[in-house]
C-alpha cells in the first residue's frame, strides 16, 4: 500500500509540474549549442524559460548511447526533448522513452533545413507532408501523457505560406498537438545553406499572427529573429509565446531579464558574474567525471556586454580549448578579470531587455 501511495504522489507531483509548464518564453533547440552544459548554465539565468535539447533523431535514440544522449541534470526542468523523424511508430517509441527519462515535453522537428535531415525525410521537408506529421503527432500523443508539440517554418521552397501553413496547422491541431512553434521564415531546401536559411529568407511575423487568430485554441509560439526581451514582449501581444534562439546563446546576459520582465519574479542573480560564479560547483562535478572544461565554458563567451574586462575574460576562456586538465580554478581566474555589474535596477533591466 505504501509503495502504491508513493507512486501516486510522484504522479501527482509530475502532473503539477506539467500544469505549471509555461510556453510564454522558450530557448530554441540549436544543434551543437544547446547541449546539457549550455542548458544548465541557461537555467542559472532564468528559472521560468522552457529549455529544449538539441534535435535527436529516432535512430539515435533507439540505437545509440541512450544514457549519454538523453542525459540531463534535474535542475534543467522544465525541459523538452526535440525529436527528428518521420515514422509514427518510431517517434511514439522515442516519445515514450523520453517521458520515462523525465522530459516535460516532446517536440517534433519539422523546421530544420539541413541536408542531413532532408536525406532522412524529416525536418523542414515535412512541411510538404502535413498529414504524415499529423499521424506522427497522433502516435506520440497516444504513447505519452506529457505534451507533444511541433516546430515548423511558415513554408518551404515555392509553397505559398498562406495555405501551406494553414493546412499544416490544421493537421497537427486535429492530431492533438499541444502547441505549434513557428519559425517565421520560409526554408529554401534548394539553393540556401542551413546558415543562410536562418538569415536570408525574410521574416513574416504577420503570417504567424494571422495563424494564431485563425486557431484561437492552438497555442502558437513565435520563433525567428527575436533579438531582445523587449521584442519578445511586443510579440506576446499577438501570440501565446516566444522562442529566442541565437540572441540567447550569443548574448546570454539577456536572460537575466526574463523572470522579472516576463514573469514578474526576481532574477536568480543580480549580475552575469554572480551567475557564472554559481556555475562553479557544476564545473567541479563535471570535471571530476572527466568532462573537459572547454565543453562547459564555451557557452559563456558572450556573457558580458560592455563590461570592463570582458575581452580579457573571452581570451582567457579560449585558452581552455587546448587544455585537457583545466578545472574550476581556471574559470575562477577568468572571472577575476571582469567587473561585476549589478543589473538589479530598472535602468539596467531596460538595457538588457532592449
Amino acid at each position: 500500500m505504501g509503495r502504491l501511495k508513493n507512486e501516486k504522489n510522484k504522479k501527482n507531483e509530475k502532473n503539477n509540474e506539467m500544469s505549471s509548464l509555461s510556453r510564454k518564453f522558450a530557448l530554441a533547440p540549436m544543434m551543437d549549442w544547446t547541449d546539457r552544459h549550455c542548458r544548465f548554465f541557461h537555467r542559472l539565468l532564468t528559472r521560468r524559460a522552457l529549455l529544449y535539447t538539441e534535435m535527436l533523431t529516432t535512430g539515435a535514440v533507439l540505437h545509440g548511447e541512450r544514457a549519454r544522449l538523453l542525459r540531463f541534470d534535474p535542475a534543467e526542468h522544465p525541459l523538452a526533448l526535440q525529436l527528428g523523424g518521420c515514422d509514427p511508430q518510431a517517434l511514439a517509441t522515442c516519445a515514450r522513452i523520453g517521458a520515462e527519462m523525465g522530459f516535460d515535453e516532446i517536440n517534433l522537428n519539422a523546421g530544420c533545413p539541413s541536408d542531413r535531415v532532408r536525406e532522412g525525410r524529416f525536418g523542414a521537408c515535412l512541411m510538404a507532408e502535413p498529414e504524415l506529421v499529423g499521424d506522427c503527432v497522433a502516435a506520440m500523443k497516444a504513447a505519452v501523457a506529457i505534451p507533444v508539440t511541433v516546430k515548423c517554418r511558415i513554408g518551404i521552397d515555392n509553397q505559398d505560406p498562406e495555405p501551406a501553413l494553414e493546412h499544416f496547422a490544421q493537421s497537427v491541431e486535429r492530431a492533438g498537438a499541444d502547441a505549434l512553434i513557428v519559425h517565421a521564415r520560409k526554408a529554401w531546401l534548394e539553393g540556401l545553406s542551413p546558415r543562410e536559411n536562418r538569415e536570408v529568407p525574410p521574416l513574416d511575423y504577420d503570417r504567424v499572427y494571422r495563424l494564431k487568430r485563425a486557431h484561437p485554441r492552438l497555442p502558437v509560439i513565435l520563433n525567428g529573429g527575436v533579438a531582445s526581451i523587449e521584442g519578445a514582449i511586443t510579440h506576446l501581444a499577438h501570440v501565446d509565446g516566444v522562442m529566442m534562439g541565437r540572441a540567447a546563446y550569443q548574448e546570454p546576459w539577456r536572460l537575466l531579464a526574463v523572470d522579472p520582465l516576463l514573469f514578474g519574479e526576481t532574477a536568480r542573480f543580480r549580475s552575469p558574474k554572480q551567475a557564472a560564479a554559481a556555475l562553479m560547483p557544476y564545473v567541479e562535478r563535471e570535471v571530476a567525471r572527466g568532462t573537459r572544461l572547454h565543453a562547459i565554458t564555451r557557452h559563456l563567451h558572450g556573457l558580458f556586454d560592455a563590461v570592463p574586462g570582458a575581452r580579457a575574460f573571452r581570451r582567457h576562456l579560449a585558452g581552455a580549448a587546448g587544455m585537457s586538465h583545466a578545472g574550476a580554478e581556471y574559470l575562477a581566474a577568468g572571472l577575476a578579470l571582469v567587473a561585476d555589474r549589478d543589473l538589479d535596477s530598472d535602468r539596467e533591466l531596460a538595457h538588457i531587455a532592449a
